[in-house]
């Protein structure tokens, strides 16, 4: 019982701080104004401007997790292969910017990125032409893969580390070459880690909105962005907790991805 009972905070902060609020979103997602159970919140998502902004999210949150994905194995696969002391250093390193507040990152891409940023000041030090780059969709992606890719590195990288050195030096004295003892070993064994690191890019980078408000420039509108205008701008909290459960659908189907792939939680980054 005294175990059971060092449990109790952490019950009290997931019913006061998960589930509730869950429970209120579909409560005025379910409602309208007057409290009448309704569907028109859930079917707005359908209007032309509305499901523009669904697709949008969906095509750069794809985009996005592709991209770390192909920075991230490498990376980890070079990590792996590294002395203990230089790969705890190295790992240490990409860890590092996470502890740096959000915000800060994501507006460090604008000085970098602006039409006076430092980008354009460099090529137009070498006599190149200013580029556009700064509010377009290209910049918000590039913002959710700076800030993404550590969420897709680790969890690869732990999962590289599980494969022993001799079931891959086993492979190769059977015959396997690079190639197939990659595609045949490697691969297969660390997908968990793959499927773990696309969740935990693809769920954020399609909620969110701060990085779109930031390097859009407002001119990219998102799901992410559409829901905080109905809470914050419109104050309507029932079309708003509508869109929510729509945008729950594609987070639920992603963690349910994980769960049939990851089931001893061998891709957990920590």
């Amino acid at each position: 019982m005294s175990k059971k009972a060092l449990a109790g905070p952490y019950l009290v902060w997931m019913i006061g701080f998960t589930l509730i609020p869950l429970a209120l979103v579909f409560y005025y997602g379910l409602t309208d104004a007057s409290g009448a159970f309704t569907l028109e919140n859930i079917l707005a998502i359908t209007s032309e401007e509305r499901i523009g902004a669904l697709w949008r999210s969906l095509k750069l949150s794809l985009f996005s997790t592709a991209a770390c994905l192909l920075l991230a194995y490498p990376l980890a696969m070079i990590l792996k292969g590294m002395s203990v002391s230089k790969n705890s250093f190295v790992v240490f390193v990409f860890i590092l910017p996470m502890w740096m507040n959000f915000l800060l990152r994501t507006m460090a891409w604008q000085t970098l990125l602006d039409k006076n940023g430092v980008i354009n000041s460099i090529l137009g030090f070498f006599g190149l032409p200013g580029q556009n780059l700064i509010n377009t969709q290209g910049a918000i992606v590039f913002g959710m893969v700076y800030n993404f890719l550590p969420f897709m590195v680790l969890p690869i990288y732990n999962a590289l580390t599980k494969i022993g050195n001799d079931t891959i030096e086993a492979a190769r004295d059977l015959g396997a070459g690079s190639l197939k003892t990659f595609t045949r070993i490697i691969l297969p064994l660390s997908l968990p880690g793959i499927i773990s690191g696309i969740t935990m890019v693809f769920v954020p980078s399609l909620t969110t909105f701060v990085i779109s408000d930031l390097l859009g420039g407002g001119m990219v509108l998102l799901i992410g962005n559409v829901i905080e205008q109905e809470f914050t701008f419109a104050s309507n909290w029932n079309l708003g907790s509508g869109m929510s459960l729509v945008l729950m659908v594609f987070i639920l189907i992603s963690m349910a991805a994980f769960a049939r792939y990851d089931k001893d939680g061998e891709g957990a980054a920590f």
